[in-house]
């Protein structure tokens, strides 16, 4: 997941670079008398790391704009934790400051997706972010409604 400004512009740097490599090698082979299945066949292992690398761009680009993923039971939250100081243009830094603690754990936090979070802490991410999460509770198709008695 890229998680900052210069981890963005170093992805999307890399995926230029890889591009034309693909390219040259796409031509270098052609040249050597290779059929586009051929080509293409050749080009598939090389491109699959690429696209995980556009598809966290374009994740990266949605956060920017605010726009965030949906998520069940909580699982998700850490990326969205994560997503929302992006989004407002805080650092690493400049929520540790505001938490109280040192950047390295929050930096260790990010890495982690938040894994393990308490609510409290989750709660005060998003307090110092100025955000508030509404939640609302669906019933499983299967199952009774909430409060329902037997």
């Amino acid at each position: 997941m890229i998680r900052n400004e210069t981890e963005y512009q170093a992805a999307v740097q890399r995926v230029e670079q890889e591009e034309a490599r693909f390219a040259q090698y796409a031509a270098d082979w052609r040249s050597k008398g290779y059929g586009e299945q051929e080509v293409a066949t050749l080009l598939e292992p090389l491109k699959s790391f690429h696209l995980q690398l556009v598809e966290e761009i374009e994740y990266y680009q949605r956060l920017k704009q605010g726009r965030f993923d949906a998520f069940e039971n909580l699982r998700g939250l850490g990326q969205l934790l994560i997503g929302l100081r992006i989004h407002l243009g805080i650092t690493q830094r400049q929520l540790a400051e505001r938490l109280g603690v040192n950047e390295t754990m929050v930096s260790r936090d990010e890495r982690n997706e938040y894994h393990g979070i308490t609510v409290d802490r989750a709660t005060k991410v998003l307090e110092v972010l100025g955000v508030r999460i509404e939640t609302r509770v669906v019933a499983k198709p299967s199952g009774r409604a909430v409060g329902q008695v037997a």
